[in-house]
């Protein structure tokens, strides 16, 4: 039985990977530069014994002392990974802020001009797997940005952080011991292995069973390369993982439609759908994201934006009263970090400060009084 490729993440496309400056080393294990300082290694007895212990069950399973003798000499705990696993919040996002986001006018853009400029590769990718060229991009885009937030998070340390943590011990430690396969095959050598905080790698962000489950050599260098800046191996590995979940060539992945029976945000667009879709949920199983990945294929073979109109909030703002909003508070000095009408924690930050600068309390809620106010 598989482990889903998605049972941890990076939430939509690695849009929260940041960088920081400040390369550190700390009792011998490393990281690259540009990663923030909680995911650096830090000094931490525990995990130390951890990991000796650990070995033996790692070569009881065929993993060989020199494999994790160059896994281990730069690893380290990570306690970033910690805090981040323990604090991933609920998401509830409606569809129409996860669209924003997800199909942004510089993701179609970014994927059109991505998807010309790998075009023979994705030709020759859906002749072999019959997945279209588009939904591929669309992944690809969705996870990483089209290869510009794969991660810098070494692997090892990451997966064996979390292994150690408890929270989820068993499928951490599955994680490790497949990453020390993926070494052992000689794929990658541990200082390219990065990824994630959770351990998801390359470009289109898989985790490492599901790599030694549908990773392929389609380069046909011998090695099964998706942390390489040539995207060729991640891109043929998200198709055959497609391909074998079902995804059937030929047939859309569903369409907008007034009679459809998928309707994620209530008063919003209806969608029908096709055995197309599941097999993309299997890749992330949720509808929100499937949705997202389908309408930004889409749009990156030259469709339109979504016909159907979206209520307004639960505070009566329409995404374009938000986006005004978020424009009338930058222009008052109140920075909001953009104007897509996604109201995030950047944007409420102002709404508060705004809301104290005119003495009001300062809840961070938005209204339509409040935009009123801004003039």
């Amino acid at each position: 039985m598989s482990i889903s490729r998605r049972h941890f993440g990076l939430g939509l496309g690695a849009l929260g990977l940041a960088a920081c400056a400040g390369p550190r080393n700390l009792g011998g294990a490393s990281a690259p530069a540009g990663i923030p300082d909680d995911l650096r290694p830090v000094p931490n007895a525990g995990y130390d014994a951890w990991v000796a212990s650990f070995q033996g069950r790692a070569a009881a399973q065929g993993i060989s002392a020199g494999t994790l003798a160059a896994a281990f000499r730069s690893a380290g705990f990570v306690p970033g990974a910690v805090t981040r696993d323990r604090n991933q919040p609920e998401s509830n996002r409606t569809l129409e802020d996860y669209l924003s986001i997800a199909v942004s006018d510089e993701r179609v853009a970014k994927g059109r001009a991505a998807y010309a400029r790998q075009r023979p590769t994705l030709a020759a990718l859906e002749a072999r797997y019959g997945v279209d060229a588009s939904i591929i991009t669309a992944v690809w885009g969705l996870e990483s940005f089209y290869g510009e937030r794969r991660g810098d998070v070494p692997v090892i340390s990451a997966t064996s952080t979390l292994a150690y943590d408890g929270r989820r011990a068993a499928f951490f430690e599955q994680q490790l011991v497949a990453a020390l396969r993926i070494l052992q095959n000689g794929d990658v050598t541990p200082e390219r292995m990065t990824g994630s905080w959770a351990g998801a790698m390359g470009h289109t962000q898989f985790i490492p069973t599901s790599y030694l489950q549908y990773a392929v050599d389609f380069t046909g260098d011998g090695r099964r390369d998706i942390w390489s800046d040539d995207p060729t191996d991640s891109l043929a590995s998200t198709a055959a993982y497609l391909s074998r979940s079902g995804w059937t060539s030929g047939v859309r992945w569903g369409a907008e439609a007034a009679d459809g029976a998928l309707q994620p945000q209530p008063g919003g667009p209806r969608f029908a759908v096709t055995g197309n879709f599941r097999a993309i949920k299997r890749y992330n199983n949720s509808d929100l994201y499937a949705i997202g990945v389908g309408h930004l294929a889409d749009r990156i073979a030259g469709g339109g934006p979504l016909r159907g109109s979206f209520p307004p909030d639960a505070n009566g703002l329409t995404k374009e009263d938000r986006i005004r909003l978020q424009q009338r508070l930058t222009a008052r000095g109140f920075d909001t970090g953009g104007a897509d009408g996604v109201l995030g924690p950047k944007s409420r930050s102002a709404i508060s400060a705004y809301q104290g600068s005119i003495g009001q309390a300062a809840t961070g809620v938005p209204s339509v009084a409040l935009l009123r106010s801004l003039g």
